[in-house]
């Protein structure tokens, strides 16, 4: 969400769920999502429990009404920081918002962040 990926700039939200919608400047058929989280090397409490865990993506019509689920999937605390999901979008279609909604993270109970997310298509 944000360009600057350093510890503690992230965009957090209370507890392990939540979601956000992106507005995208036009209609786009999504292929694939990034997501990016800091090391745990360069965490300031030597921990990335608040990193998104279990997550889906949908992509969502004009009007905001009907949902399209395009993947769901887990961010690896254990891989690299930046990882890319591939979606699935079976009957081609193209989506003005995209819903981001992260079911669990990796064991904080106060927060989740969200350091970046890119959208591909």
């Amino acid at each position: 969400l944000q360009p600057d990926v350093s510890p503690g700039h992230c965009w957090p939200f209370p507890g392990s769920q939540g979601q956000l919608v992106i507005k995208l400047p036009a209609q786009i058929q999504p292929t694939a999502l990034t997501m990016q989280h800091i090391f745990k090397a360069v965490s300031p409490s030597g921990t990335i429990s608040s990193a998104p865990r279990d997550f889906s993506v949908t992509g969502v019509d004009a009007e905001g009404e009907e949902e399209t689920l395009l993947g769901t999937f887990m961010y690896d605390v254990e891989k690299q920081g930046m990882q890319t999901f591939s979606l699935k979008n079976e009957l081609p279609k193209a989506f003005q918002y995209i819903k981001l909604l992260i079911q669990s993270n990796w064991g904080n109970p106060e927060y989740t962040c969200i350091y970046r997310v890119q959208l591909h298509g």
